[in-house]
C-alpha cells in the first residue's frame, strides 16, 4: 500500500531531517508514527503526501511511483493535516462537494457518505454555515470528514485527535479501524501514545531522522510488561 525507500530530507548542511528512512505498510495496517518533536514526522508525510520533496529516496503508493505517476499516487490517499488549512469563506457542504469533485465521487455516493460522516462527527447542522464561523474542533471533524469522502486505499493523518472532543475522538478511531478492515490502510502521527497504543497494528518510532523501530507493540517492548510511554521514553533519552 505504501513503501518508502531510503528517504533522506536535509534543511541545512549540518542536520539531517530525514536520514534513509524505509518504511513499508500492507493493506488493512493501521500504523501509528511516533517521536519527540523535531524528530522528523511531519516531514515524512510532507514528502509522502507530495507538499515537499526529498533530497533523495522514493515514495510508492498503492502501487505507484509519487515521482513518476503523482496524479495517480495522489489519487490513492487522503491527507488530514495537523493545522486545519481550509477555505473559510465557503459553507462546509460547498467544500465537502469541492472535494468530492476532485476525486470524482458520483451524487448519490457523495450524498451519501456526506450523511453518514457528518451525521457520526455531530456536524449536520453546520454543514450550511460558512466554514469561518467554525470552532478549531469543527473545521478539525470537517477536514476529516472531507478526508473520509473518497474511500481512497491510504488514509494518512497529522495529529488527527488534537481538537477534538470525546466523542469525535471515538468515532474516529473506529472509522480508522473500520476502513482498515475494508482493505484500507492508515497511518497516523501522535503524540498521544495511549490512543497508538490501544489502537494500532504496528508501531514505527522515528527519531533524530531515524527510524530506530517498527514492528508490532509486543515485540518493541520485547514482551515486557511496561507501557508504550516507558518504552518510547528509553528509546528516545539522549540524557
Amino acid at each position: 500500500m505504501l513503501k518508502i525507500t531510503q528517504l533522506t530530507k536535509s534543511y541545512d548542511k549540518k542536520t539531517k531531517a530525514l536520514d534513509n528512512l524505509d518504511i513499508e505498510i500492507k493493506k488493512g495496517e493501521l500504523i501509528g508514527f511516533i517521536g519527540p518533536n523535531g524528530a522528523g514526522k511531519t516531514t515524512t508525510l510532507k514528502i509522502i503526501t507530495g507538499i515537499i520533496t526529498a533530497d533523495q529516496g522514493s515514495v510508492e503508493i498503492d502501487g505507484h511511483n509519487l515521482a513518476t505517476e503523482m496524479i495517480a499516487a495522489k489519487k490513492s490517499f487522503t491527507f488530514v493535516p495537523d493545522h486545519p488549512e481550509i477555505y473559510e469563506s465557503i459553507s462546509g457542504i460547498d467544500y465537502l462537494n469541492f472535494i468530492a469533485d476532485i476525486y470524482d465521487i458520483s451524487i448519490e455516493d457523495r450524498q451519501k457518505r456526506i450523511l453518514k460522516f457528518s451525521t457520526k462527527f455531530q456536524l449536520e447542522e453546520a454543514l450550511g454555515k460558512k466554514i469561518n464561523t467554525y470552532s478549531h474542533g469543527m473545521k478539525q471533524k470537517l477536514l476529516i470528514t472531507a478526508a473520509l469522502l473518497p474511500q481512497a486505499p491510504l488514509f494518512i493523518l497529522d495529529e488527527p485527535h488534537v481538537g477534538l472532543d470525546p466523542h469525535s475522538s471515538r468515532v474516529l478511531k473506529d472509522l480508522m479501524l473500520e476502513h482498515c478492515a475494508n482493505g484500507g490502510s492508515v497511518l497516523f502521527s501522535s503524540h498521544v501514545l495511549e490512543v497508538v497504543e490501544n489502537l494500532c497494528h504496528k508501531i514505527a518510532i522515528i527519531d533524530k531522522g531515524k527510524l530506530i523501530a517498527y514492528d508490532t507493540l509486543e515485540n518493541i517492548k520485547k514482551n515486557k510488561d511496561v507501557s508504550l510511554e516507558d518504552t518510547f521514553l528509553e528509546m528516545t533519552d539522549h540524557e
